[in-house]
């Protein structure tokens, strides 16, 4: 009798709760965002149609940076460069001595670069040479002119907000296709890219400088333990931008 009692109990507790539980809320839908033209500035936004918010916190981090104006060395780009983060002892060795700073996010576009560097991070700041990587973010939506055309813009911007700087142009790095890591069409637009914006360099306050040939690339792909996924560099492939490019800002940091 009792046992019977205490399973009615149960099973009416049990019909309570799943009445009373409230239906799970369905995702809302991803937004259908614009496209975004590779040299018009524009914040990166969100599935919802808002502005990222994780883009946004490091932009917020990277003007207070600017606003101190303690910097000699800014680096600008994408998730390669922000990659530098996770390297503070090459970092610390190559860089250190020019009070270096990092303004790198992840899957960052030219217009995300533009978009940045027009609202704060290149006010105050007083940076004596600019090294600036970016679009290998852009291939899959743009077109090789349109991505050149984007650097050209934030080149452009640079010069015009921080004349006393020299920029470090660095030729997109190479990217191979997965899971093979061979150079693909995808290297083929970077390449394309690459011969145009290295028609910027002036010899004066412009330096392009091409160091994909740098990593190696045995029968024509690249190897994981320099770039693991055949885009991002391991610990090896940042020790062989820092060597590749130590020579050349030496130079430029006089």
């Amino acid at each position: 009798m009792k046992l019977t009692i205490l399973a009615a109990l149960l099973l009416a507790f049990t019909a309570h709760a799943q009445t009373a539980a409230p239906a799970a809320k369905p995702a809302a839908p991803a937004v259908k965002l614009p496209p975004q033209a590779p040299d018009v500035a524009a914040p990166k936004m969100g599935p919802d149609g808002k502005e990222n918010p994780g883009f946004i916190a490091a932009h917020e981090r990277f003007l207070k940076i600017a606003q101190e104006g303690n910097t000699d060395l800014l680096f600008l780009g994408d998730s390669i460069t922000a990659g530098w983060g996770s390297q503070k002892a090459i970092w610390d060795k190559a860089f250190g001595a020019y009070k270096p700073a990092n303004f790198g996010i992840g899957g960052d576009r030219t217009q995300h670069v533009l978009w940045r560097i027009t609202n704060g991070e290149l006010e105050t700041i007083k940076p004596k040479a600019v090294v600036l990587m970016i679009g290998t973010n852009n291939v899959g939506a743009d077109s090789a002119e349109g991505i050149a055309k984007g650097i050209t813009v934030i080149v452009e911007t640079i010069r015009a907000k921080q004349p006393q700087a020299k920029i470090l142009l660095l030729a997109v790095f190479p990217r191979g296709d997965r899971p093979t890591g061979k150079l693909g069409a995808s290297n083929d637009k970077l390449k394309e890219v690459n011969k145009i914006i290295a028609k910027l360099d002036d010899g004066k306050n412009i330096h392009f400088l091409d160091i994909g040939d740098k990593f190696p690339q045995p029968d024509g792909a690249l190897t994981k333990d320099v770039m693991p996924d055949f885009l991002h560099l391991s610990s090896a492939g940042y020790q062989i931008w820092a060597d590749a490019i130590t020579p050349k800002l030496a130079e430029l940091m006089k």
